[in-house]
């Protein structure tokens, strides 16, 4: 443990000193005073603020987890020649690259919040969109580093991937849901839009989101289903236990290839 929280404490002030997870902090912090002062009331703010984290935390995570596997090859290759477990290690690098992340969107977002007094006003929602971050920000990062490990000696592939994945799940998904839905509009779908929604963990974020803010009606027949069976207190903690699973399999792949990576 105490190994572990030295790695940790390391990549913290290695990222700190490279100014680059200020300024992600920085960005969600002037986005969300700018929403705050020129966008309308807090429910709108906290809205549109939800939207623009399910794009680009899981771009910016996915990335900045493949790009710190590439650029930090020799520094790992040193370490494996200490005596140093190589699970440990792993889940110091996982660790210390992932919640400065999640920090500086917590944080960044959290401060207008506070001090435009809508964390008082509407303390649920706005819990709810800074914890789906955060979970988010772990998910991609860690599908970052399984990308990375997998693709360890080509970094155009590996990077293609990444921004193909990201496009397929961000914004495509969605579309090819709709146009299932469309085509077989004559056959029960509950299930199949049930089941297509756990697949990706972004929708599942934008679901709960969209039942915070009870617009699930705009959405139509999908936003029916997903009143039905996500509305619903069951629904919520399986929607949530889906976001587990999506946190526990990247990193548990990811570890499962770092211990068996010949460096």
């Amino acid at each position: 443990m105490k190994l572990l929280t030295h790695i940790v404490q390391n990549e913290w002030k290695t990222l700190i000193r490279g100014k680059w997870v200020i300024g992600y902090g920085l960005i969600f912090l002037l986005l969300t005073d700018t929403l705050l002062r020129f966008g309308g009331g807090g429910p709108e703010v906290l809205l549109s603020l939800s939207n623009v984290m399910l794009l680009f935390i899981p771009l910016v995570g996915m990335i900045y987890g493949i790009l710190y596997i590439y650029q930090s090859r020799e520094f790992v290759e040193l370490l494996l020649t200490q005596p140093i477990n190589r699970k440990t290690l792993y889940w110091g690098l996982y660790c210390g690259i992932s919640t400065p992340l999640m920090a500086a969107f917590i944080l960044g977002a959290s401060l207008p919040l506070g001090w435009h007094g809508i964390l008082m006003i509407d303390p649920s929602a706005s819990i709810m969109v800074l914890a789906l971050g955060g979970v988010l920000t772990l998910i991609f990062v860690a599908l970052g580093f399984v990308l990375g490990l997998a693709f360890y000696d080509d970094r155009i592939k590996g990077f293609g991937f990444t921004i193909v994945i990201w496009l397929f799940m961000a914004i495509l998904y969605d579309g090819l849901i709709l146009m299932a839905i469309f085509m077989f509009g004559d056959y029960p779908l509950e299930r199949f839009v049930i089941g297509a929604t756990m697949l990706n963990p972004i929708d599942l974020a934008r679901i709960m989101v969209m039942l915070e803010f009870d617009i699930s009606a705009l959405m139509g027949y999908t936003g029916a289903v997903f009143r039905r069976f996500f509305g619903t207190a069951a629904g919520l903690f399986t929607a949530s236990g889906m976001l587990a699973v999506w946190l526990a399999v990247p990193t548990w792949i990811g570890l499962r290839v770092f211990k068996k990576k010949d460096f």
